[in-house]
């Protein structure tokens, strides 16, 4: 062969090979790969892949992406087929959250109550019987302030209060569905006495007995309104228990005829002490009144009553009031009386309102019936006011819905 044809046959004969090479490459059949199934390799490949899988299967909830999620019951990692072995959970600042696997290592949950309004990223491992892990990861945001509601309640936990005391709740957002929310909540007493729920307005709702609460007795609270549809788009948040005690069975009269108040316990007069009630152009109003709360010294000022002057300023301001106890939130009080005269404790109705007992200045005299008389009392007590010429309280003008009848209140229960 002339070189030319020599170069001429080489470049065919690499063109040929070329081919077959590239035909090769791309071939699935038995002949190019030497008689193997790649379809059989991949199926093998899966199969050992599968083989190494986790069969622990991991579940955290609220699902990832979740949002108004509940600050009590939401978060929550279970496993089956395996065990958990890390749990993390964070804000996503990146504030840790603790929490604590359960004894047989199948479930997680935090240690305290969430934050309402806050996103939460969780991360959690488990092993299966091989050893073999398997991982999880989700986040979710808790329910925002704008779409919850809270309940202040009083009394408080752990105290003992007068025989008087309703439990009253005070909700932050107008409740629509009153039903939904009182089945919610629950008030027991340790005599078994029933006990009732009576709305005022939406906001608030008062739980008492018939009658007063039998002395030495527990009263307990549940809240169970986590979940809980208060109105449209607006849920509860709040699971508590809450344990008061009743004392022993106070009750005092208050005559602003003969200006005389009478104290009781447990149905025996203790003592009596003289008083000077509202005077004939203020008077006092008449009814069952609880003592909601107690300062050693307050100040008053007539003009955040209406009591004002002609400037605008009250017709009184007294800032150090020894001994005072309110009755109304529109601020009728029971307090210790300093710049009287003595003469006139059981003798004239003087006061804007108010019931005064003779008192010294400094509410450092132990020896004055003011002093003996708050020394004595109880948040929860019950004063009755009688012959002063004016209405009957409003049941929902302080803790003073013992001014309804059994029906009247019961009338008010939405269950």
């Amino acid at each position: 062969m002339t070189n030319s044809r020599r170069r001429r046959a080489l470049a065919a004969s690499s063109a040929l090979l070329g081919g077959v090479l590239v035909l090769s490459a791309c071939s699935g059949s038995k002949a190019a790969d030497g008689g193997g199934d790649e379809s059989t390799s991949q199926a093998k490949s899966d199969q050992a892949a599968a083989q190494e899988t986790s069969e622990a299967q991991i579940k955290i909830t609220p699902a990832d992406g979740s949002d108004n999620a509940s600050i009590n019951n939401a978060a929550a990692v279970t496993v089956a087929k395996g065990t958990l072995t890390d749990v993390t959970m964070t804000t996503t600042d990146g504030k840790p959250v603790q929490g604590r696997i359960s004894a047989d290592k199948t479930s997680w949950k935090p240690s305290a109550q969430l934050s309402r309004a806050t996103t939460y990223k969780l991360a959690a491992t488990a092993t299966d019987a091989k050893g073999r892990a398997a991982h999880e990861n989700a986040s979710f945001t808790t329910v925002a302030p704008a779409h919850s509601f809270i309940g202040s309640f009083t009394p408080d936990n752990g105290t003992t209060v007068g025989v008087g005391m309703p439990v009253s709740i005070n909700f932050d957002k107008a409740i629509t569905d009153k039903a939904a929310v009182q089945k919610g909540i629950t008030v027991t007493s340790s005599t078994g006495q029933q006990v009732v729920g009576h709305w005022f307005g939406a906001n608030r709702l008062d739980f008492r007995p018939q009658k007063y609460w039998t002395e030495n007795s527990t009263v307990t609270l549940k809240l169970d309104l986590d979940g809980v549809q208060g109105a449209q788009g607006v849920y509860g948040v709040q699971q508590k228990t809450v344990t008061f005690r009743v004392g022993r069975n106070q009750v005092s009269y208050v005559d602003a005829k003969t200006k005389q108040m009478k104290v009781t316990q447990d149905g025996r007069t203790v003592k009596t002490i003289p008083i000077s009630a509202g005077s004939p152009e203020h008077t006092t109003y008449e009814g069952q009144m609880v003592i909601s709360e107690k300062f050693t010294q307050t100040r008053m000022n007539g003009a955040s009553v209406g009591f004002k002057d002609s400037d605008g300023k009250g017709e009184y301001d007294i800032k150090d009031v020894p001994h005072a106890m309110r009755l109304t939130t529109s601020g009728t009080f029971i307090h210790g009386n300093y710049w009287g005269a003595p003469s006139v404790f059981g003798s004239a109705n003087t006061s804007h309102g108010c019931v005064g007992l003779q008192d010294k200045k400094g509410a450092n005299d132990a020896g004055t019936p003011a002093a003996w008389f708050y020394q004595h009392s109880l948040i929860g007590d019950v004063v009755v006011v009688q012959n002063t010429g004016d209405k009957t309280v409003s049941p929902d003008n302080g803790l003073n819905g013992w001014n309804m009848s059994w029906s009247q209140w019961t009338a008010g229960s939405a269950v």
